[in-house]
């Protein structure tokens, strides 16, 4: 199934910008003032209200001061939750990102009546200098068993391919990037340029600078019977991209997305998503800005069984 009802949210306690992510994430700017965690935390109250207004399940776990961990609002990087029980925990580019892999989180969820049969720890690989940061670098098509996966610092090639084998995903490999400047740098994460819905997914070609990279992406989303909602470079940079397909207790489906990422699409564009779901979107500006992280960040899929 692509999508589930039940979401991992962690609460911030402590936001900020975080100089060390911030080396290769070029959406992050930072912003001056004692009152960035009391707007992220508002921010992040109410998208949380709008997910379980729609009947979405969410696990909101707080933050915790020590040890300081300014990213932790983004868990999807560090931890994902398997339909066959098994938790995987993944090697992170920020050496102070690590920190955010916490067991009582997961004893939490277990709490919650889900069934954890194995933690699968890949995170050996940071002592290697090797990184793969969840489904912020992978995109999944879970029900077509199709892993999309852009190459950058947070994302290494074979270590995405032997992850990729091990979970029966067929990997998708390409490079994307972004105009910072006057260079063309890599994307730090493909879940910014990408989302890979059930019947569609959203999607920045033009940030796909191989033609043959792009044509072959094309190809694999068209084969697997989706309609591309195709977006721009300018929108991806307001978070068009970072969007995720959720579901409610009931079954019905929605696009989450951040206010800035809804202000920037067209009619066209919205009317081509609604065709399919509901959108739900929410002002995460403080969250964005000094994160360099939207919607789709803040949320940790779980699609673990229950007891």
């Amino acid at each position: 199934m692509q999508t589930t009802d039940t979401v991992l949210m962690i609460e911030p306690i402590a936001f900020g910008y975080n100089a060390e992510t911030a080396k290769n994430n070029y959406f992050q700017v930072e912003q001056t003032g004692a009152d960035i965690q009391s707007k992220a935390l508002a921010e992040f109250n109410t998208f949380v209200g709008k997910l379980r207004n729609k009947g979405i399940n969410v696990i909101s776990i707080k933050d915790t001061l020590d040890p300081h961990t300014p990213d932790s609002i983004f868990p999807n990087n560090w931890v994902s939750f398997h339909k066959d029980g098994k938790v995987v925990l993944y090697p992170m580019f920020a050496s102070n990102r690590r920190v955010e892999r916490r067991e009582d989180i997961i004893e939490s969820i277990k709490d919650q009546g889900f069934d954890v049969a194995e933690i699968d720890d890949w995170s050996f690989s940071e002592t290697q200098g090797h990184f793969l940061e969840g489904t912020g670098s992978m995109i999944f098509d879970h029900d077509n068993k199709i892993a999309y996966g852009s190459v950058s610092l947070r994302l290494d090639e074979q270590l995405f391919r032997d992850f990729c084998a091990k979970y029966g995903f067929t990997p998708i490999v390409f490079h994307s990037y972004q105009t910072v400047g006057t260079e063309r740098l890599p994307i730090y994460h493909t879940n910014v340029m990408m989302c890979v819905a059930d019947k569609f997914v959203v999607i920045c070609l033009d940030c796909i600078d191989d033609e043959l990279e792009r044509e072959k992406v094309i190809e694999t989303i068209k084969n697997s019977g989706k309609e591309i909602v195709e977006i721009s470079e300018e929108q991806m940079q307001q978070f068009a991209g970072n969007m995720l397909q959720v579901q409610n207790k009931d079954g019905e489906k929605f696009l989450v997305m951040s206010q800035t990422a809804y202000q920037s699409l067209s009619p066209e564009q919205v009317a081509a998503i609604e065709k399919y779901c509901e959108i739900i979107y929410s002002d995460l500006t403080t969250i964005e800005v000094n994160g360099g992280g939207s919607a789709r960040c803040m949320l940790a899929e779980v699609f673990l069984p229950k007891k």
